[in-house]
């Protein structure tokens, strides 16, 4: 991650991805895709209410 710090009032920071940080943007995207699949197999398996 790089960071950007402007001597402004208010302060003023802008955070943006590295290039060996881009290279992960994959990762995360397959565990999110992870995380909504089984939000939906929780979902489907959720026990019923007696």
């Amino acid at each position: 991650m790089s960071r950007t710090v402007y001597a402004e009032v208010p302060p003023r920071v802008e955070y943006s991805l590295t290039e060996i940080g881009r290279k992960f943007e994959s990762v995360l995207a397959s565990i999110e895709a992870w995380g909504y699949d089984y939000i939906d197999f929780l979902h489907a398996n959720r026990p019923t209410a007696s």
